[in-house]
């Protein structure tokens, strides 16, 4: 698929990976539908797209409220002339052990909550957005492509119950998907990140920083750029579908 005059939608889009792929995008030639339940960071993703002369769409939508995401994809189509990419990127982490003992009693343990908060939108948002995106390029009989971005994670991680078994979810949505959807001509593939430097790994105390890249035998967390330049490797081979690329310097060796 080329870039250039394509419709990209990025779920996410309003900071961080998100607003990084989307600006990578633009610069050549695309154009932008973010979604984002931030309407302020939202708007401002948007200005910093639209600065590089790209046309762009900001749609302030919940991805696990279905009614929401079905509005989104009808004005995206309506606004933007379509959809021809999905980047499925939209996220939450709410991490906490399964449980904790104190002094051999039960102290703590990971609420309904937080397991639902996660589910709602890393994985039911994720399926929304593909369904709905799916419905578009189907319809449109011009092909198309869905990316999810999954995580490392994905293999299972101390203290992400929730966050992994999400990521592992997205992870089987693509196999299924590519066989799904082939017939429609439209791929299906994924991208697992390890630690990438972002607004919210910027907020975090210095020693939990220095203990992540420890891990990583490259010795360093991964960049935004080197992300988007994985998601256009993936747009732009026809042939790739129904896999996953591992960006993660190593975490997994």
């Amino acid at each position: 698929m080329q870039i250039k005059d394509r419709v990209f939608v990025i779920t996410g889009g309003g900071r961080g990976l998100g607003l990084g792929m989307a600006l990578h995008l633009a610069r050549q030639g695309a154009r932008l539908a973010l979604i984002d339940n931030n309407e302020k960071v939202l708007a401002e993703a948007g200005e910093k797209v639209a600065a590089t002369g790209a046309r762009v769409g900001v749609y302030a939508c919940d991805i696990s409220r279905e009614d929401q995401v079905e509005d989104a994809f009808t004005h995206i189509r309506a606004g933007l002339g379509g959809v021809h990419c999905l980047v499925n990127n939209a996220g939450l982490m709410r991490d906490a052990l399964l449980i904790k003992l104190q002094d051999g009693k039960l102290s703590q343990k990971m609420s309904l909550q937080q397991w639902q908060s996660v589910v709602d939108v890393n994985l039911t948002g994720s399926f929304l957005c593909g369904r709905e995106a799916a419905a578009v390029m189907a319809e449109q009989g011009e092909g198309g492509l869905i990316v999810n971005i999954s995580s490392v994670s994905r293999a299972g991680n101390r203290g992400q119950t929730n966050y992994s078994a999400t990521k592992a979810g997205v992870a089987a949505m693509i196999v299924g998907w590519a066989g799904e959807l082939s017939r429609y001509g439209i791929r299906v593939a994924g991208i697992a990140p390890g630690v990438v430097a972002t607004d919210m790994t910027a907020q975090m105390k210095p020693e939990a920083i220095e203990r992540l890249i420890a891990a990583v035998p490259m010795g360093r967390l991964g960049d935004i750029g080197e992300i988007a330049h994985s998601l256009q490797y993936i747009i732009e081979n026809d042939f790739f579908n129904g896999r996953i690329i591992e960006i993660d310097g190593g975490l997994r060796v």
